[in-house]
């Protein structure tokens, strides 16, 4: 990922140290944030099967973690992630 790119997320978002084993987001959960991944790793449980997500990845570009879809993430890991709105993290990669 781009330096800039991490730069501006970073800019526009809010810090969250996560636990291991903490739910992230699942089917309870409503976010309009995408996370940037700074330490750590996050596991993304999806009907399409299990991926992990370590520093310098984003989870929730790919998914949606708008309740439309089936998804379910854990810190596998304690992790630290910076959560961006999606408007945000749109005007930063576009903008």
């Amino acid at each position: 990922m781009e330096e800039g790119f991490v730069a501006k997320l970073l800019d526009v978002g809010t810090p969250v140290e996560l636990d291991e084993g903490e739910i992230v987001w699942d089917a309870t959960h409503e976010a309009a944030s995408l996370f940037l991944v700074l330490s750590g790793l996050l596991a993304v449980e999806t009907r399409r099967g299990h991926e992990e997500r370590g520093a310098g990845q984003v989870v929730g570009d790919v998914e949606r973690l708008d309740g439309t879809e089936d998804v379910r993430v854990v810190a596998l890991t304690d992790a630290r992630v910076v959560a961006v709105d999606r408007a945000a993290y749109e005007a930063a990669l576009f903008g």
